[in-house]
């Protein structure tokens, strides 16, 4: 099936999560992905305010074929060698959108 879909899927890999222009390189689950980390949308999200000091997030996009299955909030999911919990897991178009937050001991 040719068309639309097909270009909106290449243009996924080619451009938007492509190293050279937007991505970056992660490990989730172990397994390296190309993903893009967007710090100013997670602050547009939590309406404006820095995180606490013993509060870590992160918002990212990737390609949902490079994701595990998606998994619902409150789950477990190891970024970068890290145990983080998803506050959120959307997906359209073929792009997750993911947003983590990790509890820094003290």
């Amino acid at each position: 099936m040719g068309g639309f879909k097909d270009m909106v899927a290449a243009d996924r890999k080619g451009v938007f999560l492509n190293l050279d222009f937007f991505g970056d390189t992660l490990c989730v689950e172990g397994k390296e992905i190309v993903a893009v980390i967007d710090s100013e949308e997670l602050k547009n999200r939590q309406g404006g305010q820095e995180l606490a000091v013993a509060d870590s997030a992160t918002l990212f996009y990737a390609r949902k074929e490079d994701l595990p299955a998606r998994r619902a909030p409150g789950s477990n999911l190891n970024v970068n060698g890290r145990e983080c919990i998803i506050d959120a897991w959307q997906e359209n178009a073929g792009i997750a959108t993911v947003v983590l937050r990790e509890s820094i001991s003290a």
